[in-house]
C-alpha cells in the first residue's frame, strides 16, 4: 500500500510538469447511449485518430477506463447525480468512490479531473433542490478523499449549464439565478477557488441562435466573422456568440467577487442532424462550428475571450458518437464526430494544425431556414411492432381526445391495423402537445414526416409551421 501511494505521489508530480507542455487544448465526451456504438477499445482509436488531448466519460466505466490504460489521454470521469446527496455526508462512501473508481486505474489511465454531477442545478423538482445543496458538500468529501490517497493534482469540479444564469444578456449583466446564487454558487465558488478548480460549462451557441435565428446572425454563431456585437455598458465588442455567452459566466462570477476562477467548455458543440422542424442541424454547420472552434482554441498565443484576452479555454466538444438512445428531439441523437460504424461524419483535426482548406467539400445545408408546412409524426421503418401498443396507450392516454378518431366507429378505426393506428396515435399526440413540449419520438418508435399519411375519410392531424 505505501509503495502503491509513493508512487501515485511521484506520477502526480510529473502530471503537473508534464501539463504545462501539453499541446491540445481540445477533447472529446464520449457517451454512450447507444445500442450500436464500438467497443471501447476501437473507441480510444477513435479518439486518437482525430488527435483529442482528453477525453470526458459520463459515468467511471471500466472497461473504457481500461481501454484508456496506457495512453497518453486525459481523462475525466463523473460522480452520478443520484450519488450526490449520499456522498455528501458519508465520508467512507467518498472514499470507497474514489478507492474504486480512481485508484484501481490511476496512474496507467490518467485521470485527472472528476467531476460531481451533471447539470445539477438545471432539474426543478424537490428531490433535485435537495440535490443542489448537497452538491458542494459532496465535492468537499470527494477532494478529501483523493488527499487521503495522496492524490493532489486531480481537479473537483461540476458541468452546469448556461440556466444556471438568470441573465446573459448583455454579457455585461452576467447574474446567476436568484434560487442558487446564495446557497450553492457562492459556496461552489469558493470552493473552485480556493482548490485552484474550474467553472466547467456546457455552452452551446447552437441553442442560443436557433430560438432566436431571426435577430441572432448564423454567421455569428459559427466564428464565420463580419458580424459584430459591442456591449453598451462594458464596451467590448464580440464577433462570436461562444464569446459573448462565456463572458456573461464570466461577468456572473465577477459579481459575486470571483472573476479569477478559470473557466473550462465541459460541452460544445452543433448537431450534424435533427428532425424537420430543427432548423441549422446539419453536417454543414457542425463542421464549419467546431473546425473555427478547434482553430480559435488553439491559437499561439491564447485569444481568450474579450473579457478574459489570452485565457487557456480547456474544452470538450461534443460528441464522440451519434447516440441513438438519447430521449428528445432529433437533434439530440446527432451531436457526434463519428458515426456508430466508426466513419466520420466530417473529418476534424483537434489540434487545429490541419488547414480547414484542406478538407474535403462538405454537402450544402438545406434547412438553414425554417421548414414552412405541415409535419406528421408516424411509426419509423424498422420500429419494433412489439413496443408499438405500449408507446400508443400512453399516446392515447393523454386524453383531449387524441384517440377518438381510430376507436371503433371512429372515422380511421378501418382498416383496424396496429401501425396505421399507432401512426394516428403519434400524429395526434404530438399535433395537441407539441407546444407543451412534447417530441415525435417515442423511444425511436416514431419519425417526422412532411408525406401525409391520410387515407380516405381519415384524416391524420398534423403540425403546420408558419
Amino acid at each position: 500500500m505505501a509503495m502503491k501511494l509513493l508512487t501515485l505521489l511521484l506520477f502526480s508530480v510529473l502530471v503537473s510538469l508534464s501539463s504545462a507542455t501539453f499541446r491540445t487544448k481540445v477533447g472529446v465526451n464520449y457517451g454512450t447511449l447507444g445500442n450500436n456504438l464500438p467497443k471501447p477499445s476501437k473507441s480510444v482509436e477513435l479518439i486518437k485518430s482525430i488527435k483529442a488531448g482528453r477525453v470526458k466519460l459520463y459515468s467511471p466505466d471500466p472497461e473504457i477506463l481500461k481501454a484508456l490504460k496506457g495512453t497518453d489521454l486525459q481523462v475525466s470521469i463523473m460522480v452520478p447525480n443520484q450519488l450526490i446527496s449520499n456522498i455528501s455526508t458519508n465520508q467512507t462512501l467518498a472514499n470507497e468512490w474514489v478507492h474504486t473508481n480512481f485508484i484501481a486505474y490511476y496512474p496507467e489511465t490518467l485521470i485527472r479531473y472528476i467531476l460531481v454531477g451533471n447539470e445539477v442545478l438545471s432539474y426543478m423538482s424537490e428531490a433535485d433542490k435537495k440535490t443542489w445543496l448537497d452538491l458542494v458538500p459532496a465535492m468537499r468529501k470527494i477532494q478529501f478523499a483523493l488527499k487521503t490517497y495522496g492524490i493532489r493534482k486531480v481537479k473537483v469540479g461540476t458541468t452546469l449549464a448556461m440556466d444556471a444564469l438568470e441573465s446573459s444578456f448583455p454579457p455585461s449583466n452576467g447574474t446567476f439565478r436568484s434560487d442558487i446564487v446564495l446557497p450553492v454558487m457562492k459556496p461552489l465558488l469558493e470552493f473552485l477557488k480556493k482548490t485552484k478548480s474550474f467553472y466547467f460549462v456546457d455552452c452551446y451557441p447552437y441553442f442560443a441562435w436557433s430560438q432566436s435565428y431571426k435577430t441572432v446572425s448564423l454567421d455569428y454563431a459559427l466564428f464565420k466573422g463580419g458580424v459584430n456585437y459591442t456591449d453598451p455598458v462594458s464596451g467590448l465588442t464580440y464577433t462570436n456568440l461562444l464569446d459573448q455567452m462565456l463572458d456573461s459566466v464570466h461577468f456572473a462570477m465577477k459579481r459575486l467577487g470571483y472573476p479569477d476562477v478559470r473557466i473550462w467548455i465541459a460541452e460544445t458543440g452543433w448537431p450534424n442532424g435533427g428532425d424537420i422542424d430543427e432548423i441549422g442541424a446539419n453536417v454543414y454547420n457542425a463542421a464549419t462550428y467546431n473546425r473555427n472552434l478547434v482553430k480559435r482554441l488553439n491559437a499561439t498565443p491564447p485569444i481568450g475571450t474579450p473579457a478574459m484576452p489570452g485565457a487557456v479555454l480547456p474544452t470538450f466538444i461534443f460528441a464522440l458518437y451519434n447516440e441513438n438512445q438519447k430521449p428528445g428531439p432529433g437533434t439530440e441523437r446527432h451531436w457526434g464526430l463519428f458515426y456508430p460504424n466508426g466513419s466520420n461524419v466530417y473529418p476534424i483535426d483537434l489540434t487545429g494544425e490541419t488547414p480547414i482548406s484542406s478538407y474535403p467539400p462538405l454537402p450544402p445545408p438545406k434547412n438553414n431556414k425554417p421548414y414552412e408546412g405541415k409535419i406528421w409524426c408516424v411509426v419509423a421503418r424498422g420500429a419494433n411492432m412489439t413496443q408499438l401498443g405500449s408507446a400508443m396507450a400512453y399516446a392515447c392516454g393523454q386524453g383531449n381526445g387524441t384517440c377518438a378518431a381510430i376507436q371503433p366507429g371512429g372515422k380511421c378505426y378501418k382498416p383496424n391495423l396496429l401501425i396505421l393506428h399507432a401512426s394516428y396515435a403519434f400524429s395526434s399526440y404530438w399535433a395537441h402537445f407539441r407546444s407543451q413540449g412534447a417530441t415525435c419520438y417515442f423511444n425511436g418508435l416514431a419519425v417526422q414526416t412532411t408525406k401525409d399519411p391520410s387515407y380516405g375519410s381519415c384524416k391524420y392531424p398534423s403540425v403546420t409551421l408558419t
